[in-house]
């Protein structure tokens, strides 16, 4: 599901008492590192996964400062997103 703002966003989080947010850090309003830091204050439980084109590692340690619980490079998504999903949602982190 894509939201076009946050407000709709947080109010899709609450209604549909959704398990996980994928979020893509590349915003082109905004920006993802405080979105996620916004979405992680609201919905503590929430599992999130950062997708990025950055493939630093301070991009992924920002992303998960942040409180990501996983990271995905939208370079991998094919081969690493559904796995990142998997052990995100087992308690565990990518």
């Amino acid at each position: 599901m894509w939201w076009g703002d946050e407000v709709s966003l947080f109010e899709s989080v609450r209604q549909l008492h959704v398990a996980m947010a994928v979020v893509d850090l590349s915003l082109r309003r905004g920006d993802g590192l405080g979105l996620i830091r916004r979405i992680r204050s609201h919905f503590p439980q929430l599992k999130l996964i950062a997708l990025s084109v950055h493939d630093e590692r301070n991009a992924e340690l920002a992303a998960i400062k942040a409180g990501a619980n996983g990271f995905v490079l939208k370079r991998s998504i094919a081969t690493d997103l559904l796995r990142a999903i998997d052990a995100v949602l087992a308690g565990g982190a990518t």
